[in-house]
């Protein structure tokens, strides 16, 4: 996390306002809750598990078992049936 001078980015009468509450300290401002981001969204992780996810239910549905599934992606058989057995 970079800090960010708060003169270089707020205007005067509002550093003033905040200067009555707090001097000297480090703030934290949260992002609006519509500049969320969801896990993986950033590095694109998201995007390679459900591609994953996508391809194992392919390969389940053209008859592939699940043993094999969780073997060739290296998860668990449980994690393969939740991938299959889910919308």
């Amino acid at each position: 996390m970079a800090y960010v001078k708060a003169a270089a980015v707020l205007p005067e009468k509002l550093l003033s306002e905040i200067q009555k509450y707090v001097q000297g300290e480090t703030i934290y401002i949260p992002k609006t809750e519509s500049a969320h981001k969801k896990w993986g969204a950033r590095s694109g992780a998201r995007k390679l598990i459900d591609d994953r996810n996508t391809a194992i239910k392919r390969a389940f549905k053209n008859g592939e078992t699940i043993e094999h599934l969780a073997a060739e992606h290296h998860l668990s058989i449980e994690t393969i049936k939740k991938i299959v057995y889910t919308k």
